[in-house]
């Protein structure tokens, strides 16, 4: 056949196709989750299978490992005990607390590693809201950004590098960032939940915490998953209120948000595979429907193609010693 134009023709071996490739994982690109608890014993997730809540000595453990193979950052999230909770959420910012102590301990133990902390209320809050919960139920936002201020400081005098506001109340990241600022903390960065959606896909990490909602949804502040143009305008305001860094979650489902995003901002884009995605793929995986690693590292792949420079996700360990074995243990 007379073909000037053959697309094959960069297909044909494992050498031009590395070439020719477009889009790279590597395991700089993976932020690793990681769940904590009070005590010197670990508990393996159900609803997580290969995910555990961490006791703090073997938190420096998995999280040295992880940084060993290159991944550079880890975030942190904690289950309180039900007895430390409360309406106005005091705990999350006691500079004595579980997520502070996690904190000193990873950058005493890795003072190269990133540790990234989760700004919100919910693991504290006894309604297990994001926000403070007003009698007639709805969740106040000035109220509870003034409680997210304490505890992104309770985070930053522990040694945290970045702070990750989750919560979505409006002019949150603003306010962090002023109050960062004037306690001298101008060094510590903001990764925003910039579009943050109401997804059924959170079921597994909400069993993980123990942190469901007592009664109500967040629709009233997470996002629609309908709505695209409501992220460029939540991109916008974060933009402005000095974010360093964006975040899109879930990630798989929502790969348009995260190139809509990325189109629309030069700061970096992150996207969280959250704990439904993950638990999917050790689904399919364990019924012998689908290749867990080929599905996991194509799942990883489509969030970086979308546009996302970093990715949090549960198989940060797994994927970068796949990435190192596969370029012969270099980086």
């Amino acid at each position: 056949m007379p073909l000037p134009i053959r697309p094959r023709r960069n297909r044909q071996s494992p050498a031009i196709r590395s070439l020719v490739c477009e889009t790279r994982l590597s395991p700089e690109n993976f932020i690793y989750p990681l769940f904590i608890q009070e005590g010197s014993e670990n508990t393996p997730i159900d609803s997580m299978p290969g995910c555990c809540r961490w006791c703090l000595a073997d938190l420096v453990k998995e999280a040295a490992e992880a940084h060993a193979l290159g991944v550079p950052a880890v975030v942190l999230f904690p289950r309180i005990p039900d007895e430390l909770k409360t309406p106005m959420a005091e705990e999350s910012a006691n500079d004595e607390g579980l997520v502070p102590r996690a904190i000193r301990a990873l950058k005493e133990a890795l003072p190269t590693l990133t540790v990234m902390t989760d700004v919100a209320l919910d693991p504290y809050n006894s309604d297990g809201h994001d926000g403070i919960v007003a009698p007639d139920g709805r969740i106040l936002n000035d109220e509870t950004v003034e409680v997210l201020v304490e505890q992104a400081l309770c985070h930053a005098r522990a040694g945290a590098d970045i702070v990750a506001p989750s919560d979505m109340m409006d002019g949150r990241v603003e306010a962090l960032r002023d109050g960062l600022d004037a306690h001298g903390f101008t060094e510590v960065a903001i990764l925003a939940y910039t579009a943050k959606y109401a997804s059924a896909y959170y079921g597994p990490f909400r069993g993980a915490l123990d942190s469901a909602p007592k009664s109500g949804d967040k629709k009233t502040y997470q996002m629609d998953p309908a709505n695209v143009r409501e992220a460029l305008r939540e991109c916008a305001e974060d933009e402005a209120e000095g974010a360093d860094m964006l975040m899109v979650k879930p990630a798989g489902p929502y790969l348009d948000v995260i190139a809509a995003l990325r189109a629309n901002t030069t700061l970096p884009i992150a996207a969280y595979q959250v704990s439904g995605e993950y638990l999917m793929i050790k689904a399919g995986a364990a019924g012998g429907w689908i290749d867990e690693t080929k599905v996991m590292m194509e799942s990883l792949l489509g969030i970086r193609r979308a546009g996302a420079d970093m990715i949090l996700t549960y198989f940060a360990k797994t994927a970068a010693a796949l990435l190192r074995e596969s370029c012969g243990g270099g980086r």
